[in-house]
């Protein structure tokens, strides 16, 4: 039976709510962000047609000073300011407790020194119920919050933004178009980078030629084997081109010797 019902805004946390199974549920200082980029495309249409649920919470919510405050000086000194244990994790402890929530669902941290997200993990965090997201903001966030709530930290890269917003969008992003029903033919996903631990091969479409630039003759042979070993062929030369460190991981992944438990 179709459970799915029409997207519901809950002005207080910038919310759109459904009753189903997988979830995002960001805390952030700036719930406005949300859905952004997150409410077009191919997210934005299955977030309308009810394939996921998202949620901005405002982590001021949580403040209890009239100021509203969230942040305070570094321990020790030092400059800038650092986002408060007890606020964060009244906040944290608030969104698990709302109506709905999976009790089981990974909590995670944007953070530039956190475990670096790649494609192996995107697929496992889209397999579970969902995720609960905590954005950071000034010069980090007390690490006895990190700790106390279980907080694992996840980097998209080797360089820091202003904010965790723009990194959880695209960890929601990379998520949300594996769900099912999202991408309109399951080869999507398996045909691109990462899917295999190599890049993917070039792509090619109308016009057959381009400013003398033809498309490959093999790909318009209609030999689906050819086609198949050339696009192989390409994808591992544009991996050992470009990330090298991707072909030494998958050769160790190959040879690593199995395991008398596994049938």
């Amino acid at each position: 039976m179709d459970t799915r019902v029409e997207p519901a805004y809950d002005g207080r946390s910038n919310s759109v709510a459904f009753r189903m199974t997988w979830r995002a549920t960001v805390l952030t200082l700036f719930p406005e962000m949300f859905p952004g980029p997150l409410g077009v495309s191919l997210a934005g249409k299955a977030l309308a047609s009810g394939l996921w649920a998202l949620e901005a919470r405002d982590i001021r919510d949580s403040a209890t000073d009239r100021h509203r405050s969230v942040d305070d000086t570094p321990a020790g000194g030092g400059p800038g300011m650092v986002l408060r244990a007890d606020v964060l994790a009244d906040a944290i402890d608030a969104a698990d407790a709302a109506p709905g929530r999976p009790k089981d669902r990974p909590r995670l941290l944007m953070s530039p020194r956190g475990r670096p997200l790649n494609q192996s993990w995107v697929v496992e965090l889209a397999a579970g119920p969902g995720l609960l997201i905590v954005c950071g903001r000034f010069e980090g966030v007390d690490q006895r919050v990190i700790e106390a709530r279980r907080l694992e930290e996840v980097s998209v890269g080797d360089y820091v933004l202003s904010g965790g917003e723009i990194a959880a969008m695209a960890l929601i992003d990379a998520c949300v178009r594996l769900l099912p029903g999202v991408m309109g033919k399951p080869a999507s996903g398996a045909e691109e980078s990462f899917s295999d631990g190599l890049l993917e091969y070039p792509q090619f479409t109308r016009p057959q030629e381009f400013e003398g630039r033809p498309i490959p003759e093999i790909l318009l042979s209609g030999d689906h084997a050819r086609v198949a070993a050339w696009r192989r062929a390409e994808a591992e030369a544009v991996t050992l081109a470009r990330r090298p460190d991707l072909l030494i991981a998958r050769t160790k992944g190959q040879k690593r010797p199995k395991n008398t438990t596994e049938g």
